[in-house]
């Protein structure tokens, strides 16, 4: 792995396959996202020679499989899907960490805004506490999301994600 942390969309196009249906499926059942919905319609529908509003009327499924199998992923729907997956089949994961760092939560979403960079000694102490309940591939996946989120925050993560 290089010393940064890769763009969104190569973190998406690194995903299993299944990750990436799973991170779409959440992602087009949100119902907080639908100017990124709207953006993903017209991209399918770019795609696949169809009006949007013919992609709008499609099973969440068949969404999914679509922009599952998107080339050419712009980054900012790629952070938001990285994001869904998390929300949507990540997290017990999140909470764990979130916990072992005594950060205050409401089932993995953090309640008040962080200031400052996390200490260094207590993202470790969270990286531990994934390394032996969590796969290696997914602590590192979550990791490099919250630096593409927040790097000024989470930038202690960067050499802990490399070591997985």
């Amino acid at each position: 792995m290089t010393t940064e942390t890769p763009s969104p969309a190569l973190l998406w196009k690194g995903m299993a396959e299944e990750q990436r249906l799973q991170a779409a499926a959440a992602f087009w059942r949100e119902s907080d996202n639908a100017d990124q919905q709207i953006e993903a319609m017209v991209l399918l529908a770019q795609k696949l020679k169809a009006r949007p509003k013919y992609i709008a009327t499609l099973p969440v499924e068949k969404k999914a499989k679509h922009l599952a199998h998107y080339v050419g992923m712009p980054d900012v729907l790629a952070a938001r899907l990285l994001v869904s997956y998390h929300l949507g089949h990540q997290r017990p994961m999140m909470v764990a960490f979130l916990d072992a760092l005594g950060i205050v939560h409401d089932n993995g979403l953090i309640n008040d805004e962080l200031s400052g960079a996390v200490a260094d000694d207590k993202l470790k102490l969270g990286a531990e506490a994934l390394a032996s309940a969590y796969p290696a591939d997914a602590v590192r996946l979550y990791f490099e999301t919250l630096l593409l989120q927040d790097p000024d925050t989470w930038g202690g993560l960067a050499s802990l994600s490399r070591d997985k």
